[in-house]
C-alpha cells in the first residue's frame, strides 16, 4: 500500500503519532468526506486504531466531521499542512 506523504515540510508535533501524519496526508491528496474505515484501507491502518485517531484529530481542530461517521480536513488542518500555521497551536490545541 501507498504511504501519504505530506507535500509540505510541516514541524513535528509532539502528540502527532505516525498515523496521524498518514491521514493528514490522505486528506491533502483527497479532498474528501470519508469513514474511517475507508480511511483505514487506504492507508493500511487498523480501522479501529484510525477511528480512535481521527477522533483525536477532530478534538483538536485538525479535521471536520460534517456528518455523523465521517471525517474531513479542516481549515485549520489545511493551514498547518500548508505551513501556515504556527506549531505552537497545534501543540497547544491538545487538550488531553
Amino acid at each position: 500500500m501507498p504511504r501519504y506523504v505530506i507535500r509540505e515540510m510541516v514541524e513535528r508535533v509532539s502528540w502527532l503519532s505516525p498515523v496521524d501524519y498518514e491521514v493528514l496526508g490522505f486528506f491533502e491528496s483527497h479532498d474528501i468526506v470519508t469513514s474511517p474505515k475507508v480511511l483505514a484501507a487506504n492507508i493500511d491502518y487498523d480501522r479501529q486504531y484510525v477511528s480512535k485517531r481521527c477522533q483525536k484529530l477532530l478534538s483538536n481542530g485538525l479535521l471536520e466531521q460534517p456528518e455523523a461517521g465521517l471525517y474531513q480536513l479542516s481549515e485549520l488542518g489545511r493551514g498547518f499542512l500548508a505551513g501556515e500555521v504556527d506549531v505552537e497551536v497545534i501543540e497547544d490545541a491538545n487538550g488531553e
